[in-house]
């Protein structure tokens, strides 16, 4: 603006003085004596005193407008942490800025919102397991209590009524389990820990560990590897990825069918597919499948019911070997796809 007032200026006075010199002044007038004769004599101070009044109006100028923009920003600033989900407005010279800010402010919302249902379904959860927590200790205490009331009791009773006991109380051992998870969960900062360990042992292992489960459902794990294939990870966080997948396959399968498990060496990793068969989970769940406390039975039946994490802590651990955990379902099948590079 500086430079086109100065521009500006030096015009006018060429102009000024050419058509001034085109009428004949005389000496004694008013015009002549008080405007054009200082100006001549002095045309450098003339222009110099034009130039700084009109920097000063400038600069004035300016200033208010950086002053407005800069309260603009400001109560945009204040906008930012409203709970309102108003778009902020900013003047037209700052819409780059406004951009941006729209962007900050409705990801802050989009995070709040996600991290409230989160709580949410995190309260719920655990008002669910205290609720589901009476049910088996009541079952075991009144069983326990008629073993030791009745005197005169069949054999066949007492083991039925101890079967039952029994298993009561490793449904209480789950519920109180997912508990801790829960606790793990918010308390526990993940850290990895690496070392060299063959992904087709573990696999064979973690599977082999599951056994009693399948037995169940008559389910049947069939594992596509390499004979021997070596990942630089962190060994306990990648098992309990792994443990999380496969329980959910084996929780989600349905009976009378087989689980996959391929292994792809690939040559900065490995790529690991995990696929049963069971209901096809609607688009908008599996958008959810990872979220923490997300539930895919929210019924809590006994035999599917969690905490809702295990996937969401697989993901956690999996982004934080740099890798990625992806999930589909169709025609009855539901695929886990997870890449993790190698760290060594």
């Amino acid at each position: 603006m500086v430079v086109i007032f100065t521009a500006l200026l030096i015009f006018t006075y060429f102009i000024a003085g050419f058509l001034f010199s085109r009428f004949i002044w005389y000496p004694g007038e008013y015009i002549y004596e008080l405007i054009l004769s200082p100006i001549n004599n002095n045309p450098i101070l003339f222009l110099s005193a034009c130039w700084i009044i009109g920097f000063i109006v400038i600069l004035f100028i300016n200033w208010k407008r950086i002053l407005f923009y800069f309260n603009s920003i400001v109560q945009a600033s204040n906008e930012l942490a409203s709970n309102n989900e108003d778009l902020i407005q900013l003047p037209r010279e700052l819409q780059q800025v406004e951009v941006q800010m729209n962007q900050i402010k409705q990801e802050a919302i989009r995070n709040d919102r996600l991290a409230r249902e989160a709580e949410q379904r995190k309260n719920d959860l655990i008002v669910y397991l205290a609720h589901d927590l009476k049910t088996p200790l009541t079952s075991v205490i009144g069983y326990l209590t008629l073993l030791r009331d009745e005197k005169n009791i069949s054999e066949e009773l007492v083991h039925k009524y101890t079967s039952i006991s029994l298993d009561k109380a490793i449904r209480l051992e789950d519920l109180i389990n997912e508990f801790f998870e829960i606790t793990r969960f918010n308390l526990s900062q993940l850290t990895l820990e690496t070392s060299q360990i063959n992904v087709t042992r573990m696999l064979e292992q973690i599977t082999f560990e599951f056994q009693p489960l399948m037995v169940e459902k008559n389910l049947e794990f069939k594992l596509i590897s390499p004979t021997s294939f070596q990942l630089t990870c962190d060994v306990q966080k990648m098992e309990r990825v792994f443990d999380n997948i496969i329980r959910n396959a084996v929780s989600y399968s349905f009976p009378n069918s087989t689980i996959t498990i391929e292994v792809k060496e690939l040559k900065q990793g490995v790529q690991i597919r995990f696929e049963n068969q069971g209901n096809t989970i609607p688009e908008e769940k599996l958008n959810r499948i990872f979220e923490q406390f997300y539930r895919l039975d929210s019924s809590r039946r006994t035999n599917t019911g969690g905490a809702g994490l295990g996937l969401a802590i697989a993901k956690e651990i999996v982004e934080l070997h740099q890798g990625t955990i992806s999930v589909s379902s169709s025609n009855e099948r539901i695929e886990f796809n997870i890449y993790i590079p190698n760290l060594s």
